[in-house]
């Protein structure tokens, strides 16, 4: 015989049992909900009004913003300030996890992986140019471009907001973090460090040099444009949309590359290094593109738009000799022109493959994203046919 037992029932069972049976809840033989009933149901309501205002809170706030914006409104002394605050942070707290994607990939992931195809190849003294390795460092730790990854974006039918404002942000962190993971990378005693200038190591005096050559050529040109562009925003986008001035940044950087390769034949630099580690520079440089764009094409697709894919695949793999090279020429001071040469070779290749890949890529991205005016079309289709 089964032996049964008796276990003390919930009091909420209870009456849901009573209930369903037709029977008055226990302790009330009217059928009139007893006080407990009503504090359940009320606590029920609270819950529902609770889960409701977390479920659709930025509903409910943006129309108690709506109510309030139509009652008071900031003064009109007080707008443009108003916009510019709300419009800058609010866009960089929106953009905050890509500034980091970016930004992680473009500096810490490209260097990371540069350091180690370095150490592998610093197996051997007898295989590269010990200066030729140190350039590659640079290459990997160096900031994105600006005036390209703008042009191919806008070409590719990407997001070029987001390239500009990733673009600029890098450049603003290049000073402070390319000198930093080069010292780091590099005083690691290998091999191929010991022919740099002891001198001049310390990070006070890196920085000090960095900053007295970039602080001219960066800081201070990017404080004055946003200073004009601000007061006189209608002649500013004439003179750079009718007048073509933004070649200029084109220019400038076309210059950059001829003074380096200048410097390299002028000195010798190509002479004095075997045609096997050039050669290896090409094809290592071409290996890099390819693995940190797809690094990033794979990563960045997984949650972010394709417009958006397209900018961070055109900022995280690009690099700028427009700061590297200034760069290798402050941070070490006592280097000959030839040794100078070398260290920025691997940066002016890797940047002739990168404009040569990204321009191919636009014709690729522009079949993958419709323009504006493709999708436009195709909705006017779709209306005529219904």
């Amino acid at each position: 015989m089964a032996t049964s037992y008796i276990l003390p029932a919930h009091p909420g069972i209870v009456e849901n049992k009573q209930a369903s049976e037709g029977q008055p809840l226990e302790g009330d033989n009217s059928g009139n909900p007893t006080k407990g009933e009503e504090n359940s149901r009320a606590e029920s309501f609270i819950d529902l009004v609770v889960w409701s205002l977390r479920d659709q809170w930025f509903l409910i706030t943006l129309g108690i913003l709506i109510a309030i914006s139509s009652q008071v409104q900031v003064p009109p002394s007080h707008q443009h300030l108003k916009e510019t605050v709300v419009t800058y942070l609010a866009v960089s707290i929106i953009f905050f996890k890509t500034h980091l994607f970016i930004q992680i990939q473009c500096f810490l992931v490209t260097s990371a992986t540069t350091f180690g195809i370095v150490s592998a190849c610093a197996t051997s003294k007898t295989f590269m140019d010990p200066w030729l390795l140190i350039g590659m460092i640079f290459t990997g730790c160096v900031s994105t471009t600006i005036s390209s990854n703008i042009v191919m974006t806008r070409q590719a039918h990407g997001n070029t907001a987001l390239t500009v404002v990733q673009s600029t942000l890098g450049n603003f962190l290049g000073p402070f973090l390319t000198p930093a993971l080069v010292s780091m990378y590099t005083s690691t005693g290998a091999w191929y460090t010991e022919s740099l200038p002891s001198a001049g190591g310390e990070y006070g005096d890196i920085y000090r040099r960095v900053f007295r050559q970039l602080g001219l050529s960066l800081f201070i040109p990017l404080f004055l444009g946003q200073i004009v562009q601000n007061l006189f925003p209608g002649p500013t986008k004439k003179v750079f949309t009718e007048w073509k001035l933004g070649k200029l940044g084109s220019l400038a950087l076309l210059s950059i590359i001829w003074q380096t390769f200048d410097q390299a034949f002028g000195s010798g630099a190509f002479n004095s290094v075997r045609a096997d580690n050039i050669i290896f520079i090409v094809f290592i440089s071409i290996a890099l593109f390819i693995l940190w764009f797809s690094t990033c094409f794979v990563t960045s697709l997984m949650w972010l738009p394709k417009q958006d894919v397209v900018a961070c695949c055109y900022c995280c793999p690009a690099k700028t000799p427009a700061m590297g090279v200034p760069l290798s020429s402050v941070m070490y001071v006592g280097l000959t022109a030839i040794n100078k040469s070398k260290i920025q070779i691997p940066m002016v290749v890797y940047q002739a493959f990168q404009i040569a890949a990204g321009s191919v890529l636009t014709i690729v991205f522009r079949k993958w994203i419709p323009s504006e005016e493709d999708m436009q079309e195709e909705r006017r289709e779709g209306m005529r046919e219904r």
